[in-house]
């Protein structure tokens, strides 16, 4: 069992710079055709999450599960490669890697704090792994900055990735709004020439860091002896520490090792391809560390408000908690009565022909078969509502009532959608 969580192993957050940060994630202002916002994928009526399972990013219109394609010239050419992860509890101190492949991680390797994509071109003077993890949406061509030749943005993360962040901090400079605040936040901003790529990361992890902090669930009060869990969730959390053996893998107070693990989930969408490996497959892991061990595994991703995120899995395979609890169990034999309507991919016509490409790679899928570190386990179904109910206890009682919310307008004036 863990131990509960308290306000103090959180990375302190300045509200002032969280202010700042609050309206950045809701401004379009950041992203390369001014369309499209952090808040876009992690929004507040959505859970920290879009709803989707695989996100719709640059070019879509509207937000969560019912965010569209696009039109015309402006529709998405990609769809998101995987599903959106939730930002609960990213702040935590303990948190050493970020994304489903882990490819940002706390490391002295480039003398910046951080092994990343950017490596020694990422700026010194990040607050925390949230303030390094919210400068690289900013730069990806189908999430924030659109295709080459479209934006200087773009046009400038072709050359070399950091080249875009000087273009993006002189956008949000010139808003007088918005150098006031950073002024005013900033020991070291003393003029507005002063605001870079590095104030403008550490404003974004202080909202992101503050906003989405969640420790105060029917689980909570259980640890700190308030509170008595009902009967279905207390058979549920003997089942998570015992027989079914989730606590293995979804450990710590955070329910998660930040380990990587194959669970051989249904494959559909583009892939994480790569210039040498263009196949429509995501290999994990491997993408990042290029050791073939590795091939397959994702990050175990936290369980706090698990219940507010579906869909589930790297790629949102399974629509419901019970889906997944399912495909825990039985791998193979949930992977089989899989079937494409599960998976929530809003239509897009003009790319369907890739969304389930890889299913008809024998070979790949295969392999992707082989790649399993799950030990199939036999539970009643009773039991499998009772896990879900354990699952569902770790929702906090204030998931709705966020310190700040969503701000009814930013500082650009564009949009907030």
């Amino acid at each position: 069992m863990p131990a509960p969580l308290s306000l103090d192993q959180f990375h302190p957050s300045d509200p002032q710079k969280a202010s700042i940060g609050q309206l950045l994630f809701y401004d379009k202002i950041l992203s390369g055709n001014r369309n499209i916002s952090c808040g876009t994928c992690h929004h507040h009526d959505h859970g920290s999450a879009d709803g989707l399972s695989l996100g719709i990013g640059e070019g879509g219109m509207g937000l969560g599960p019912e965010r569209t394609a696009g039109t015309g010239e402006d529709r998405i050419r990609k769809r998101i490669p995987r599903n959106a992860p939730a930002l609960w509890n990213i702040g935590h101190k303990s948190i050493r890697n970020i994304f489903h492949d882990g490819r940002l991680s706390v490391s002295d390797l480039y003398d910046n704090g951080f092994n990343s994509p950017a490596e020694e071109w990422l700026p010194k003077g990040l607050d925390n792994i949230t303030a390094a993890q919210a400068l690289f949406p900013l730069t990806a061509q189908f999430e924030m900055a659109g295709n080459p030749k479209e934006n200087q943005v773009a046009g400038a993360v072709h050359d070399r990735i950091d080249a875009a962040w000087p273009i993006i901090a002189k956008r949000v400079r010139v808003i007088p709004e918005y150098s006031d605040m950073f002024v005013a936040a900033f020991d070291d901003v003393e003029d507005p020439k002063d605001i870079n790529i590095v104030h403008i990361g550490n404003a974004l992890a202080a909202f992101i860091n503050s906003e989405w902090r969640s420790f105060d669930s029917p689980f909570d009060a259980y640890l700190s002896q308030q509170k008595s869990l009902n009967d279905a969730a207390m058979r549920g959390m003997e089942l998570f520490y015992g027989e079914a053996n989730c606590a293995s893998c979804h450990s710590g107070a955070l329910f998660t090792d930040q380990e990587f693990h194959a669970l051989s989930l249904p494959a559909f969408g583009p892939g994480r391809t790569r210039r040498f490996d263009p196949i429509a497959r995501d290999v994990g892991r491997m993408g990042e560390s290029d050791a073939s061990e590795d091939a397959y595994r994702f990050r175990t991703p936290p369980l706090r408000n698990i219940e507010l995120t579906a869909p589930y899995g790297h790629n949102g395979a399974y629509p419901t908690l019970q889906d997944m609890i399912r495909h825990h169990l039985d791998p193979i034999g949930s992977k089989a009565n899989w079937t494409r309507e599960m998976a929530a991919l809003r239509p897009a016509p003009w790319i369907k022909a890739i969304d389930f490409v890889v299913q008809s790679d024998s070979r790949e899928m295969a392999r992707q078969n082989q790649a399993l570190d799950i030990t199939p386990a036999a539970l009643s179904d009773q039991e499998i509502n009772e896990l879900e109910a354990f699952l569902r206890s770790l929702t906090g009682v204030t998931r709705n009532d966020r310190p700040m919310g969503r701000p009814t307008r930013v500082p650009s004036n564009l949009p907030v959608d």
